[in-house]
This record gives C-alpha cells, structure tokens and sequence, in this order.
C-alpha cells in the first residue's frame, strides 16, 4: 500500500525534508471554516483508506488548534492530500584496499591483489503533499509537501508517522483563523 508508506515519512529515522509555501497574496486570517475534498489523493479506486482517515485527523487536529472549523457546507479552504511512494537505490563503492593492506572479510588478498567493494543499498522514499485552496476561487493558498526515507515501522504503522509530519509541516503554517 503506497500511500501508507508515504506517511510514514512522517517518523523516519532521518528527519523528513519539509517545505512550505503560501500565496502572499492570500490573507490566511480571513478564513474561517474548512472542509475536506471529497476525492483525496490518499483514497484508491474510489474508496476511503485508513491513511485518508489518518491525514484527515491529523490535519483537522492542527487546523482547528489554530481557530479554523470544519463546516459541512460553503467552507472558506478545501484540504487535499496526496501522498507518493517509490524505492530509491543507492550503489556505494569502498576503493581498493592498498596491496598489503587488506582487512575485513577481504583480507584474503592481502598482497596478491585488490579490489573495489561495491555495495547496494535500496529503500522507500515517501512524499506528502497538503494542498489548502481558497474554496471560491478555486486557487491553493498554501501548500506543504514533507519527503523523506520509510522505515519498516513506518510503513506497519503508519499512523504515529502520520501524525508528527503533519504536525511539522504545519509548524510552518502561518496561518491562524480571526476571532
């Protein structure tokens, strides 16, 4: 399941990479209320996942921390989220060992000959993406997009990953509703 490793991103080993960005010319104060698309990126096929619900109570955690309220009907901001998942590969080469100085498991060829060590390194890379778009005018206002390494953990877990990524990517979120 691609989308749960994604989120997983949120918990990786190495903090995730988070980056953000707002229209400035939006003014985030102004709106009130929010609601969820209808068709996420998360879901699959026409159907909700467990990610979708994850994303959903995470983001609507941070949003309302920060004045906003889910509306039913007419919301200022529509969320989307989307997440992405693919393997990366890594070839690491050790130069040859100087002759007569060979330790480890090639130690063997101490003094005969030497030879590079050439290791492969492969593992999950995931994005997430959250899209906030001004709902009347159908334009994004703010955008934060978090990418880094999945771990096992992550991706059989994925919901603790998903709530601390989501809660990072709005750390940089400065928005907050009106009173």
């Amino acid at each position: 399941m691609p989308a749960c490793v994604l989120l997983l991103l949120a918990a990786c080993e190495s903090a995730p990479v988070i980056r953000t960005r707002a229209d400035p010319t939006a003014n985030l104060a102004g709106y009130k209320s929010y609601a969820f698309v209808a068709q996420p990126g998360t879901n699959r096929n026409g159907y909700s996942t467990p990610v979708t619900t994850y994303f959903e109570t995470a983001i609507a955690r941070e949003l309302d921390a920060r004045g906003y309220r889910k509306a039913d009907a007419d919301p200022d901001l529509l969320v989307n989220f989307s997440t992405n998942v693919r393997e990366q590969t890594d070839v690491q080469s050790t130069p040859a060992p100087m002759m007569g100085y060979s330790y480890g498991y090639y130690g063997y060829r101490a003094g005969l000959y030497a030879a590079p060590e050439i290791s492969t390194v492969r593992y999950k890379v995931g994005t997430a993406n959250i899209d906030l778009a001004d709902a009347r005018q159908k334009k994004l206002v703010w955008e934060g997009v978090a990418e880094g390494e999945l771990t096992r953990d992550m991706m059989q877990n994925p919901q603790p990953a998903i709530d601390k990524v989501v809660a990072e990517m709005f750390a940089k979120f400065t928005g907050r509703a009106a009173p």
